[in-house]
């Protein structure tokens, strides 16, 4: 039997944005999404998750990106909707509880879901 502990570390957020991100690759509703981002390097683009999450989690302020701003251009370039909202929600969410149980377990699935309801108004719908 597999006992899961909570989000206690930066080692068990970077397990979590690579797990994450794993699946995200592969998953046919939003993967072409990540994997289409060749402007990107994406050892930063993951390291800046790692922060993002970190500073989420535990107010390191370890991140300095703008969220609404990135997920602004890539509405231009891929026509975001509700549905890869409500694709990346469920993935991440399941990932968390694959992983993790407790109180930042809890958080970082509330803040997703919070920080992409704040993404989808500002980019529009």
């Amino acid at each position: 039997m597999n006992i899961k502990h909570d989000i206690e570390t930066v080692m068990d957020i970077e397990h979590l944005v690579n797990s994450f991100y794993q699946k995200l690759q592969i998953n046919p509703v939003i993967g072409y999404i990540f994997m289409d981002m060749v402007h990107l390097d994406k050892k930063m683009y993951l390291r800046d998750m790692v922060n993002f999450w970190e500073n989420a989690l535990f107010y390191t302020g370890s991140y300095t990106g703008n969220p609404i701003l990135f997920h602004k251009h890539l509405n231009k370039i891929f026509k975001l909707n509700a549905g890869h909202f409500i694709e990346w929600n469920t993935l991440f969410t399941t990932t968390v509880d694959e992983l993790f149980s407790g109180e930042k377990a809890t958080l970082a699935k509330q803040r997703a879901v919070g920080i992409s309801s704040v993404v989808q108004l500002e980019i529009g719908y």
